[in-house]
This record gives C-alpha cells, structure tokens and sequence, in this order.
C-alpha cells in the first residue's frame, strides 16, 4: 500500500487538496475489485497548531494531523504540498520539515506555489521544475539553481514532481496514478471522473505572458504605444527608430529592462491579441491573423503552435466566450 502525505497550507483553496484525495480514493475503489489491499493510504496534515485548515473560500478542512506532530524522518512514498502558505513562518516550518523528511520519502510532489518550498528546502537545485504562471519568473529569480520549464503543467524530474497552478495538479496526480499501477487503472479513475488522462495541448499552461514593463522612460513609453500599433512595422530597426536608439543599443536597454528580447516582446503582444479575438468574436483566423499583425493565418498558426501547443481554431473551441460557442 502506498503512503501519501498530503500537506495543506493554511489560506490556500481546499479543492487541491481534496481533488487529489478523491482521484487516489477512487483508485481505491477501482483497484478493489481485484485487490484486497487499497492502493493508497491517504493522510492530511495542517501546518497550523491546530487541526483545522482554513481556505480562502471560507470553509474548512479537518486535517488528520499537524505536521508539528510527524516524525519527517518516518519512511512515505510520496510526500505531496498544495501551498506555500500565508505567512513566512508558515513556509518556513514546511521547509525544515521538508529538509528532514525528502530523503525518507519515494518522491516529492508540489501544487501550485508549493515549489517555492521546495525549492527554498533545496530540493529543485539542478531540477526542472515549474509552478503556477504567475510564480514562473519569481521562482526563476530567487532559485537561479532551478531549472525552470514555462509550458508544461507538470513535469518530473527523478523522484521530484512539479506542477502548475490548482487543478494542474489533479493531472499530476492521475500521473502518479499511472506511475504507481499503471495505464489501465489511471485510464478508469479518468474516466469515471470524467476527466482528461492528458489535456489536449501538450499539457500546456494557458497562461497570460506575464510581459514585464520597463521603469519609466523611454521603453515604458513604447511598451504603452505597442499594443494599439500591432499592426505596423515592430522590427527591431523601427522601434529602436520610435526611441532614438541604435538597433544593437536598444535591444540591449529594452532586453535588461523587460527581461525578454524585443522581438519576442512583439511576438507576445500581438498572441494575447489574437487569442482576445479568438475567445471573444467570430472573426476568421485570416481575419484575426491581418488585425493582429501576423500577417497571414499560417503565421499566426504557426506561433500558436510553438507557444501553446494549439492551432488557433483548436485554442476557439476550448476559451471562447459561452455567448459564441
């Protein structure tokens, strides 16, 4: 039977914790018919003195143990955090535990900000790892040691688990799942949660760029004028022409500022304003490619392919207004 320790920071939402315990519950359920031992022995534990976790919804979780109370040193199989919690002190009690605990454990797994305890613990040096979208960038800053993947929703890297924002992590989890006992039993628990055993996409995050404005200047300036301009020249000689730079100077002042090269920059604005369209009229994608400065439907295929996984009309059916499906 696999032990599989569930931390819950306080603050966070309930249904990352729950959503796993129930997918591994109906592994249970499945596994038996011809097993007589379960699959998994969950168990819950709060950071908090107490018993209860509080969620950012307003309800509560009873936790079957504080993690003051358990021995890190006992041997688990797997040792999962959904959080990073709401105070430092908090983080910090995760961490220690953590240092303590990972190498008596099969592996580790993280939700959403829960990375950033690992890594804090050291455990994702020389790692690829991810998390939630937002965090991608300062994961990347404050853990240079991390190897840091932007698209996918889960990745594992040995015996580390990583994974995207909330319910990336019921993905992970059927992963597990496969991992543990195999296709067949990770297939049934998708099905009968109707759930997807993988995402459609390549497991990318749909994600916003998070596009980095520049301090006040001349590039803030630029940054301001290019979304309503996508579809003129961008290269990078008429916008260093916009901000009286050379080419070279500009792409080295405009690089350290956002922290993405210019053209690539360009590239971001003019996606988010395509996949705008998609999800929010009926407009052609050749139409949309000439509005949103691609050029041509092919193009702006080809840059939904490599950012997203998804060709547009793909990306239409899955985030388009309920109004226009």
């Amino acid at each position: 039977m696999h032990t599989f320790l569930i931390i819950v920071p306080d603050g966070g939402m309930l249904f990352e914790a729950t959503g796993i315990a129930d997918i591994l519950m109906q592994a249970n359920r499945l596994m038996s018919k011809n097993a007589t031992t379960p699959a998994y022995q969950v168990t819950v534990a709060t950071t908090q003195q107490h018993h209860v976790v509080h969620g950012v919804s307003g309800l509560n979780l009873l936790a079957d143990h504080r993690l003051c109370d358990l021995d890190p040193e006992v041997s688990r199989d797997t040792i999962l955090i959904t959080g990073k919690g709401l105070t430092e002190k908090e983080g910090s009690d995760v961490v220690q535990w953590m240092k303590q605990a990972a190498s008596h454990a099969g592996r580790v797994v993280s939700i959403c900000s829960g990375a950033m305890l690992l890594a804090e613990s050291g455990l994702l040096d020389g790692r690829h790892a991810t998390t939630h979208w937002r965090l991608l960038d300062t994961l990347q800053s404050r853990f240079p040691d991390v190897i840091v993947e932007r698209g996918p929703i889960y990745i594992q890297d040995d015996t580390v688990w990583t994974s995207g924002g909330v319910s990336s992590g019921f993905d992970l989890t059927l992963a597990l799942v496969e991992d543990d006992h195999g296709f067949n039993l990770a297939r049934d628990v998708a099905q009968d949660l109707v759930m997807f055993l993988r995402r459609p996409g390549s497991q990318a995050q749909f994600s916003r760029y998070l596009l980095n404005q520049a301090a006040e200047g001349p590039i803030r300036d630029l940054q301001r004028w290019l979304p309503e301009n996508i579809t003129t020249d961008l290269s990078v000689e008429k916008l260093a022409e916009r901000v009286a730079m050379s080419p070279r100077n500009f792409t080295r002042v405009f690089t350290r500022e956002t922290g993405i090269t210019p053209a690539k920059y360009v590239e971001e604005v003019r996606l988010n304003a395509a996949r705008q369209r998609l999800e929010q009229t009926t407009l052609g994608v050749e139409q949309i490619a000439v509005m949103t400065g691609f050029g041509t439907g092919l193009n702006l295929r080809r840059v939904f392919e490599r950012n997203l996984q998804l060709t547009p009309t793909e990306y239409r059916e899955r985030f388009c207004s309920r109004m226009l499906a």
